[in-house]
């Protein structure tokens, strides 16, 4: 064996794969780049694939489901702000969230009968089917 005619060097740098920050670091030297699919792009403004697919999902989606008439948030909101009721007491009473009252009056939320029962009882209003925002003990009188 021929062992002691090699030369070990100790402590010196290994090749490493230099980062570079300007072109002159390159020496003319060929660099491969790969583009990163999808990856730190702006979510908003994908490409026009998506797009597409998300055009065909909403043709043969079913319609979304109907939101509360307008008539009937505003006689939520009437009928709350005539028992000077917020819309957090309102919540309380019914046993439901301040954003489901809110949802109710904005005409955001989806109705919900048993929602809309609770709110009929504790406002003294009617805010399904016909006569929308007239008082209960109105129509039982009648």
């Amino acid at each position: 064996m021929d062992d002691w005619d090699t030369k070990v060097v100790i402590g010196s740098k290994r090749n490493v794969a230099k980062v570079t920050k300007k072109d002159s670091d390159l020496n003319g030297s060929v660099v491969a780049t790969d583009k990163k699919i999808s990856a730190g792009g702006n979510k908003a403004h994908q490409g026009t694939d998506h797009q597409r697919i998300a055009k065909l999902d909403r043709e043969n989606e079913v319609a979304p489901p109907a939101k509360v008439a307008p008539s009937v948030g505003r006689a939520i909101q009437d009928a709350r702000l005539e028992l000077k009721l917020s819309q957090k007491d309102v919540a309380q009473k019914v046993n439901e969230k301040p954003s489901v009252i809110q949802d109710y009056e904005s005409s955001k939320a989806i109705p919900n009968p048993q929602i809309l029962g609770k709110l009929e009882r504790v406002l003294g209003v009617k805010l399904r089917g016909s006569d929308i925002g007239k008082k209960l003990s109105e129509l039982k009188k009648s």
